[in-house]
């Protein structure tokens, strides 16, 4: 995806952390600095840092050594790298060469909890609910549903928690099926996410490559509040599941790394 900011007479900005999501490392140039209520500002021709939006949290990631924070400016459309609270940026010029990195770690995190929110709002859909909302922060994330018609599985405990276990089961398939994950752009300029042929939804997060990619993908039992379905979830990325279930002698993490999956993995009952 690309930006052509005109009103501050720079070049057009790649949105590289779209294209590749396990790009660790670019080396750019510098297109544009400011400074907005006193917090300095750099943005790179190709882009690797996500900033915080559609649900998802900003990347983590540094311009040479320094640790910045990717924020969406509203009025040039750049995604630019601020300073840190308290922190500055190293002194930086239009068309320097530089190195933009993000931590990969909590970029996949990112992605996992993202695609895997994608994954459970198909699951939903499947039993014929409309998805209102969605949160893909860690240790926040849901989907929240409304039923177009009375579902009186929801009614009561018991009932929530067979569909919830339904909702598993769709879930779980969907992730041993390794189901590819891709995006394409519309006609008009919107970036839509597909599962396969099972899902799609306009979206400009950071998704991984297919469902194999996610582990530990658990869903309590669902709740309902004010008419919404609120269906909880947590996932993580197969990098980081791996990491913490290989021996300690182990120093080399696959990408294609088997993954677990908790379809019916231990959950609360609400």
């Amino acid at each position: 995806m690309v930006h052509s900011i005109e009103a501050l007479g720079v070049g057009a900005q790649v949105s590289a952390y779209l294209d590749d999501t396990y790009l660790e490392q670019v080396e750019t140039r510098v297109i544009a600095v400011g400074e907005r209520d006193g917090t300095p500002w750099a943005a790179v021709e190709s882009n690797p840092f996500h900033p915080q939006g559609g649900g998802q949290p900003a990347d983590r990631g540094w311009l040479e050594d320094t640790e910045v924070v990717p924020v969406r400016d509203r009025e040039s459309g750049l995604v630019v790298a601020t300073a840190p609270e308290g922190g500055s940026l190293p002194p930086l010029a239009e068309g320097q060469n530089v190195r933009a990195r993000i931590d990969l770690r909590v970029r996949t995190a990112h992605a996992a909890l993202h695609t895997a929110g994608h994954l459970v709002e198909a699951a939903g859909r499947m039993q014929g609910w409309e998805m209102v909302a969605s949160n893909h922060f860690p240790g926040q994330a849901r989907i929240e549903f409304q039923a177009p018609r009375t579902d009186t599985r929801l009614a009561d405990p018991e009932g929530r928690e067979e569909v919830t276990a339904v909702l598993r089961v769709a879930v779980a398939a969907a992730v041993a099926d390794d189901l590819p994950v891709f995006a394409r752009c519309l006609a008009d300029g919107r970036r839509v996410v597909h599962l396969d042929s099972l899902h799609f939804a306009p979206c400009g997060g950071t998704h991984v490559r297919s469902l194999g990619d996610l582990a530990e993908v658990v869903l309590p039992t669902l709740k309902v509040k004010k008419g919404r379905i609120r269906v909880s979830y947590t996932a993580t990325h197969v990098l980081s599941y791996t990491a913490t279930h290989v021996p300690r002698t182990a120093t080399h993490v696959p990408y294609d790394a088997a993954p677990h999956v908790s379809g019916t993995a231990t959950h609360r009952s609400h």
